[in-house]
């Protein structure tokens, strides 16, 4: 779905940028989609100034009905063990350390005992227990699949997380170094590379929140810009994967490729 709100005093303008987004959005594949009509500003204006009636501020409520209608909500997977890659780690006085991030899948309860996995120098998880949960400045009894919140680790010092690293139930993922995956190269008009590389390249991997730098073993030869190939990959720390889960290849602050992994170790 696409909305467009537009700032202009024009009609005939503003006719014309619509017939042209929607000739944009059905060349995409998009016929049936709204257009909302309105000034964003305008409509900001009428609120600080405590008007919320003004009819400046109907294209926001038909943006949101809009939104309401045509965007389905997310399916959640509250049924598979609890997962929440590691965004940040903050401290409280008193309490202790925070990791906060988004739960990828499961739900988790205060009490709980899981694992940190992930960019750690030994080879077993440290298993914590989650004292407290919050989300938005509340404490909360649990946490659920799409929840972007914080878990209170007990006994767990600020140096001893780092972001990367992944919150799991005990024994469901394992920290790997190596693995297979199905690789996209993107093309130079996609903003990829624009020359072919083989065995031996080593770019950034990125698993979510994980940043860490790994080496290709291509099948087969090279791998030119706009290819599908299976690769294997080498990274120089351990982290918390499994079959299923997407990464991006960085190379110098740009994205150069994506891909699926589809084996580990």
């Amino acid at each position: 779905m696409f909305v467009n709100k537009i700032d202009v005093a024009d009609p005939e303008l503003v006719d014309l940028v619509v017939l042209e987004t929607q000739e944009l959005l059905a060349a995409q594949g998009y016929k049936d989609d709204p257009i909302v009509r309105g000034s964003a500003l305008k409509a900001l204006l009428a609120i600080e100034d405590g008007k919320v009636d003004d009819p400046a501020c109907e294209c926001i409520v038909q943006l949101v009905d809009a939104l309401d209608w045509f965007i389905p909500d997310p399916e959640r997977d509250f049924v598979s063990p609890f997962l929440m890659p590691i965004e940040d780690v903050l401290t409280i006085p008193g309490r202790g350390t925070v990791v906060t991030g988004r739960v990828q899948r499961g739900v988790i309860t205060i009490g709980a005992e899981v694992e940190i996995v992930g960019l750690a120098d030994g080879d077993k998880p440290r298993k914590v227990v989650v004292t407290g949960i919050q989300s938005f400045h509340r404490d909360r009894p649990e946490a659920r699949a799409g929840d972007n919140v914080g878990l209170l680790l007990r006994g767990v010092g600020r140096d001893e997380v780092v972001r990367g690293q992944v919150v799991t139930m005990p024994g469901v993922v394992k920290q790997f170094a190596t693995g297979e995956a199905e690789l996209y190269v993107l093309g130079a008009n996609e903003g990829g590379r624009h020359t072919p590389f083989g065995s031996g390249y080593t770019p950034q991997f990125f698993f979510g929140a994980t940043d860490v730098t790994g080496a290709l073993e291509v099948h087969g030869g090279v791998i030119h810009p706009g290819d599908r190939a299976r690769v294997r990959f080498t990274l120089i720390r351990p982290i918390g994967i499994e079959p299923g889960m997407r990464f991006a290849l960085r190379e110098g602050g740009r994205t150069i490729g994506a891909g699926l992994v589809t084996g580990v170790g």
